[in-house]
């Protein structure tokens, strides 16, 4: 009998009771091994269980399941439900086929729901059932319907099964019930490398950094997954020098990495500013043959952009053949971060001449870049075809770009009722770039409105309300910047310490204000005296407006002149040859002080000096700066 040839398709599904079981093995054999040779052909398939339905095949649940299977895995979900509702009492591997499908295509309610239809039809379900509904439960973070699961399986004897441990391993993890998570690792009869990522996967999203630390010290063998998701897990948790560590030690150990390992250690790079660690692994990449697909192009993108070298990112950008949205939004958005705001806005038409559509990230990178350049008229423009062209929804991060944009040129009025007008309220990020640009305009009036409307309506972390002290102190209203920080105290909110590094011969320094740990600090301090010297006979004053407290002169001098990127830029200037780039990266957004002395200190030194603080990089180069003072 042939069935390949079959031109009907079926319009809608018989009733199951229309049809028997066929009981020709020969029919069965020849049906399914015809499903599976058109097993692409969507067309075809529904031909041939048409055909199915007239030899009384229908019913045979062999051929449902090879059915259910194929019509998942094509994605047609609705017509798998309706073969699967139209057929006489189901078993657990037809329940199960039908859940995977559910889980694939991210149906995680249809499939609990199956999973209760399943337990009230006294379906015993088996471990590749529980294993199915519970990575729906852990994808939806479904810790209620876990736990009844869990119940189920321990009463049935089921939970020692390694699968489903592994499964309940990782929705109590992810769900941050880590006590539980640690019950069930505890009972593991075999506790396996596997076992042992899952649960240290757990710790780290739970930020239990040492415990899953101390999982990955026990293990006696180790492979790359176990290597990466420790190395990841550092990385996340904001060790990243840890994670460069683990990075190096895992090339001791002669473990090979993959791709995922590289993301994650380029993303270390990326925060630290490690370049020249970056760049060993871009070369170590090309060595292993490892193909630059998107996902480590973008890595590899944003960590020479984040390390400061912005042509070599866009060099790497060009070298690329098949680009998608993410691989411009990397370029986008390094670009927008150095100030070269015509070469990022020219590739988003270029993006947009290639008909790949922009997403949310997109925006926030070009709008970025008009906000560096000062393009007020393209911003507007920009921002008004994100939903009459690309239908995207302006979010916050969006509205804040176009009051970045009018607070930039000076038009705070403009950009203070663009806030007032949104329908959904400020952030204090975006009450912070319009109160600094009140401050770096004399602006006092406008300020003073946007200071109670972040005092008032936003809940305001430490740098807001160093912000707030910031603003209140310039206009030498001593009363009121003491005020913020006496809230800021009572309310147990800590001042995030300045923090900056260098990487010098593949080393990260790491500098706090005023610190003194640094073994080379003598010559360090030596080095900083003699620039004050010789940047006060070029003319330096210090702005000692800056340094933000009610005391003496010649004190906030002293504080200002210890501020940490000063340390790591003499730390570079006595370690470095000469006429070597410098780059710094600071966690706080630079002061005004520190910014004009750098500027001198690069024409004074004739260095090249790249300094990228919370808000952008800054390039300093004979005495001059590329974000033109505004920052």
């Amino acid at each position: 009998m042939s069935i390949s040839a079959v031109p009907t398709v079926l319009g809608n599904l018989p009733h199951s009771n229309s049809y028997s079981k066929s009981n020709d093995p020969n029919l069965r054999r020849n049906i399914i091994s015809i499903l599976q040779k058109n097993r692409k052909d969507i067309k075809h398939i529904k031909s041939i269980h048409a055909k199915a339905i007239k030899n009384e095949t229908e019913q045979d649940p062999f051929v449902i399941f090879e059915l259910l299977r194929l019509y998942c895995n094509l994605n047609s979900l609705d017509y798998a439900t309706r073969l699967f509702h139209c057929t006489e009492n189901p078993n657990v591997y037809l329940y199960t086929s039908l859940l995977d499908g559910f889980v694939s295509f991210g149906s995680y309610s249809d499939a609990l729901n199956l999973y209760s239809q399943m337990a009230h039809k006294h379906v015993l379900a088996d471990n590749y059932a529980v294993t199915s509904v519970l990575k729906a439960c852990v994808l939806q973070r479904a810790l209620g319907s876990g736990r009844e699961v869990h119940g189920q399986v321990f009463k049935s004897g089921l939970c020692l099964d390694r699968s489903i441990a592994l499964k309940l391993l990782e929705l109590y993890g992810k769900c941050g019930e880590l006590e539980d998570a640690w019950k069930v690792f505890d009972k593991m009869p075999e506790r396996d490398i596997v076992a042992c990522t899952v649960i240290m996967g757990s710790c780290f999203d739970n930020g239990m950094v040492e415990e899953a630390i101390g999982v990955f010290n026990e293990l006696q063998t180790r492979d790359t997954v176990c290597w990466t998701a420790t190395i990841n897990g550092l990385v996340r948790n904001g060790e990243l020098n840890r994670g460069l560590e683990m990075f190096r030690e895992m090339q001791v150990k002669g473990v090979k990495p993959n791709e995922v390992t590289f993301v994650c250690v380029l993303s270390a790079c990326s925060q630290v500013g490690a370049l020249e660690l970056g760049r060993w692994i871009h070369m170590y990449m090309r060595k292993c043959n490892v193909k630059l697909n998107q996902f480590v192009a973008g890595a590899l993108i944003n960590m020479y952009s984040r390390c400061g070298e912005i042509d070599e990112a866009l060099a790497l950008f060009n070298e690329i053949k098949v680009k998608d949205v993410s691989t411009y939004n990397s370029i986008i958005g390094g670009l927008a971060l150095h100030g070269k705001s015509m070469e990022a806005i020219e590739l988003f038409r270029e993006m947009l001449k290639q008909k790949l559509r922009p997403n949310d990230i997109t925006f926030v990178g070009v709008l970025n870049a008009c906000s560096h350049g000062g393009l007020v008229e393209l911003g507007y423009e920009i921002f008004q075809s994100m939903e009459t062209v690309h239908g995207i929804e302006p979010q916050v991060e969006h509205r804040g770009c176009m009051v970045d944009i009018l607070s930039r040129v000076g038009r705070l009025e403009e950009a203070f009722n663009f806030i007032r007008r949104m329908g959904v309220h400020a952030d204090n990020k975006m009450l912070c770039a319009l109160l600094s640009a009140c401050k770096i305009h004399r602006n006092a009036k406008i300020g003073e409105q946007v200071a109670k409307l972040l005092r008032e309506y936003c809940r305001i972390d430490s740098g807001s309300y160093v912000m707030l002290s910031n603003f209140y102190a310039s206009l030498g209203k001593w009363n009121a910047a003491v005020e913020v920080r006496e809230k800021m105290e009572k309310g147990g909110i800590l001042k995030e310490p300045g923090c900056s590094s260098i990487e010098v011969k593949n080393a990260i320094h790491e500098f706090l204000s005023g610190d003194l740990r640094h073994p080379e600090m003598k010559r360090i301090h030596k080095k900083l005296k003699e620039l004050n010297y010789m940047a006060k006979l070029a003319g330096y004053s210090p702005a000692t407006e800056m340094a933000l407290h009610d005391i003496d002169d010649k004190q906030k001098e002293l504080v200002l002149a210890v501020h940490s990127e000063r340390l790591a830029i003499c730390y570079g200037l006595i370690s470095t040859e000469p006429y070597t780039t410098l780059r710094i990266v600071k966690n706080l957004r630079i002061c005004d002080d520190c910014h004009a002395m750098i500027k001198l200190i690069a024409k004074i030194t004739s260095r090249k000096i790249v300094v990228r603080d919370r808000n952008r990089f800054h390039h300093f180069e004979n005495g001059d700066c590329s974000c033109k003072d505004y920052w």
